[in-house]
């Protein structure tokens, strides 16, 4: 049996320097991340006296991309690897294998969606895969011999469902004897994109005032911190009812909905925090965000999270009763080549495998990340020249003096 595997390529602008790797999605665990196994081909007598490098380097931007860049750059140099053999009899004996290992406790590809209006790279954290020819690992690479490929750090939800998430909380009144009481649990705690998720509100009115109307969203929280720290909320979906409303003094609702987040309906919509993208391509919502240790939150930069928000209305006066739940959006564990070497067949897929190699286009971190806004900007700006063209043929129609009886007749 013939498997295929395929292996990505990129390579520099003059053409003496590849990278080949063989996915570039690469998984955050908790306890170890997967490392970076890929190999070098060079041109013959292209490196001479100079060596050759490989880093990582991690981008957290925050502002726009005329203001000044903060980054973290995490750089291994290259070590020989053995599990690159296969690829290396492809390739020749101008290719070298290179393993670097990505650290622990640091963010997954997150970027914050920018506003219709707005140009440049965005904000969020995004992973570079850099090797280029040079004289020291701290240099500036020359952009005509640098090869950098953007790869990203992704979380997957974990195996096993955690506890059940409830909130609770109660309001007094005053000159009430009683109080307004909320609980909402969820069915369960971990969820995948564009799942739906389902709810219990429960309200047990003890007080002397009405309940009129009751609403609930799914709102995200994105936490920023570092650089200009801060939390943004956005609201992904929501719903309104007034049925069984109003609950009057004394009484008890019970109600169950059932809400669907996802990015459809927010493509445009700037501050909305989704997952990174390798090229123009759709994407979910980013991820909950996890880590071992609370006290690590602040390494993160972008820490993101999600709750359910579930509000009560009682009118002007009486004011307002809010009750929000935490839960984790996350992918799906995937299924991929990492699972059949765990079963013991690598050495029959070294033997078989047929490699299908994927040219990656030089393609800027901007038009990787902005190909839906750009190709958006350039839809509004066909629709307006149209409308302009329109306007004129209508302009110059309104332009002409108008006809007699006898020569509308004949026309």
């Amino acid at each position: 049996m013939v498997f295929s595997f395929h292996v990505f390529r990129k390579s520099a602008p003059n053409g003496k320097v590849s990278v080949y790797v063989g996915r570039r999605d690469y998984t955050d665990h908790l306890t170890h991340v997967d490392p970076i196994d890929g190999m070098v081909w060079l041109e013959k007598d292209y490196v001479k006296d100079r060596r050759v490098f490989a880093q990582v380097v991690m981008t957290y931007r925050y502002g726009r991309e005329e203001d000044e860049v903060m980054g973290l750059t995490f750089a291994r140099e290259v070590v020989v690897a053995s599990a690159q053999e296969r690829l290396q009899k492809k390739l020749g004996t101008n290719s070298y294998p290179f393993h670097l290992e990505l650290p622990r406790n640091a963010p997954a590809s997150v970027t914050i969606q920018q506003g219709k209006e707005e140009t440049g790279r965005p904000c969020g954290v995004h992973w570079e895969l850099r090797v280029f020819v040079g004289t020291s690992n701290d240099e500036q690479p020359h952009r005509r011999s640098c090869v950098r490929l953007l790869v990203r750090r992704m979380q997957y939800a974990p195996a096993k469902q955690g506890r059940q998430p409830m909130a609770s909380c109660a309001k007094e009144f005053l000159l009430s004897p009683g109080k307004l009481h909320l609980q909402v649990t969820l069915d369960r705690q971990i969820y995948y994109h564009e799942e739906a998720i389902g709810m219990t509100v429960n309200v047990t009115n003890n007080s002397n005032k009405q309940v009129k109307k009751v609403k609930v969203s799914v709102v995200q929280l994105c936490d920023v911190s570092l650089g200009p720290t801060g939390q943004i909320r956005n609201t992904i979906c929501s719903i309104e009812s007034q049925v069984g409303c109003p609950v009057v003094p004394g009484s008890s609702l019970t109600r169950t909905f059932r809400l669907s987040p996802t990015l459809k309906d927010h493509r445009q919509r700037r501050g909305i925090a989704m997952e990174g993208r390798l090229k123009v391509e759709d994407t979910n919502l980013a991820s909950s965000t996890l880590f071992t240790n609370p006290s690590h939150r602040d390494q993160f930069g972008v820490v993101v999270s999600y709750v359910v928000r579930v509000k009560l209305t009682m009118g002007t006066l009486a004011g307002e009763l809010i009750a929000e739940a935490p839960f984790t959006l996350m992918n799906p564990p995937p299924d991929d080549y990492l699972a059949l070497v765990k079963d013991g067949r690598q050495e029959s897929l070294d033997e078989t495998t047929r490699l299908v190699i994927e040219e990656c286009r030089r393609m800027s971190m901007s038009d990787l990340l902005m190909g839906t806004q750009k190709s958006q900007e350039s839809v509004d700006k066909t629709q307006a020249e149209t409308q302009a063209k329109e306007d004129e043929v209508f302009a110059k129609e309104a332009s002409y003096p108008p006809l007699r009886d006898e020569e509308a007749k004949k026309k």
